[in-house]
């Protein structure tokens, strides 16, 4: 017999209560869920981020105070251990906000009004560490904002802290693939792949894989609809 699953530890972010409590009933309705927090506020989220230790942050973005964008950069900031797993709630799917959370630390975003079982499985995503864009909506998204901004010519200097074949996988990960596929082209292992973009990221202080997809766009390393395949 297989080891119960220890349930995902969620924090819902959201000022508006009505929208906050509907949130905690879906979760606390899963057996692989537990809330351990509430917060209406980004200042809120950033004590119980610090106290409570969720796996993942549901987090609204548009707030009064503090919101969600300046939470998110605290709370990915001032881990300790390892981050909470911080997944951007809006209405809009092209929000400057999202774009902007994912360049903080966000791993992804969800639609608020998404149906309950894919907002359950972006959940379970982000736990496990994958991320919660789909190419398409990736590549609209960032795209949309990066061609809105003046675009380098010559790839980033910080490239050149890069190993070759840590470089290597970097490019694929900038264009969405996945391990899998990285291993696959690479003819490595999985683990090798997680460890050569472990340093790449480390290296360019970047938080996580969406913001490794995020810098590609930003730095011309990819261009709009050349990104493809999955991100996991």
């Amino acid at each position: 017999m297989s080891a119960a699953r220890v349930p995902v530890r969620v924090l819902v972010v959201d000022d508006q209560t009505l929208v906050r409590a509907g949130l905690v009933l879906l979760l606390d309705s899963q057996p692989d869920m537990e809330v351990v927090g509430e917060a209406g506020d980004g200042f809120d989220a950033v004590v119980q981020a610090r106290t409570v230790k969720p796996d993942v942050v549901l987090m609204d973005i548009r707030m009064p105070g503090m919101d969600g964008l300046e939470a998110t950069r605290r709370i990915t900031a001032e881990a300790v251990e390892a981050a909470p797993r911080v997944v951007v709630l809006t209405t809009y799917d092209l929000d400057e906000y999202v774009y902007e959370a994912l360049r903080a630390g966000s791993c992804g975003f969800l639609l608020k009004h998404a149906p309950p079982e894919e907002l359950l499985l972006g959940i379970r995503a982000a736990a496990d560490g994958g991320a919660l864009l789909s190419p398409p909506v990736t590549a609209r998204l960032i795209a949309e904002f990066t061609t809105r901004r003046q675009r380098p010519t010559k790839p980033p200097r910080e490239l050149d802290r890069l190993t070759a074949r840590e470089r290597d996988v970097f490019d694929l990960v900038v264009r969405g693939r996945s391990n899998t596929e990285i291993a696959a082209e690479l003819t490595v292992a999985e683990t090798t792949v997680k460890t050569h973009l472990g340093h790449a990221l480390d290296k360019l202080g970047l938080p996580t894989r969406v913001a490794a997809v995020v810098f590609g766009y930003e730095t011309g390393m990819v261009r709009p609809g050349e990104s493809s395949e999955k991100m996991s």
